[in-house]
């Protein structure tokens, strides 16, 4: 299992990242550019990731306050995990922490690893970003 991390923190109480976080229609603000054909509710979303491949996913686990995880609903090309965690930080504010867990072989390590942290490290600069 290759898991990449990307953590940030925000100068705003655990509750409003989480609360943010857990509304799937929120998570379009996050996304690159490369992705498109977005749609969502609460707890569904699915896109298109350009030149790779189209996605579902559903939350399918919630610890209010705390985490969340998001899988995908359709067959992807790998097993995956999408995780958000929250943590009160020393200063008052959150640290906000997106995990991908991704069941890469060798060579698809090789193809998405690089990509999947690109966009781990994206969604945690624009959440950064979005909540000021």
């Amino acid at each position: 299992m290759t898991v990449i991390e990307s953590a940030t923190e925000i100068n705003l109480p655990v509750e409003k990242v989480y609360t943010f976080l857990a509304d799937l229609n929120n998570h379009q603000q996050l996304m690159p550019e490369n992705i498109y054909n977005w749609s969502s509710t609460e707890d569904e979303a699915s896109f298109t990731i350009q030149n790779m491949a189209k996605l579902a996913i559903k939350i399918s686990n919630r610890i209010p306050n705390q985490e969340l995880i998001a899988l995908p609903t359709e067959k992807p090309p790998f097993d995956l995990e999408l995780k958000w965690t929250v943590a009160p930080s020393d200063n008052g504010g959150t640290i906000a922490t997106h995990i991908i867990s991704a069941d890469l072989n060798m060579m698809m390590k090789m193809l998405a690893a690089g990509p999947l942290k690109k966009l781990a490290d994206h969604q945690t600069e624009k959440l950064k970003e979005v909540l000021k």
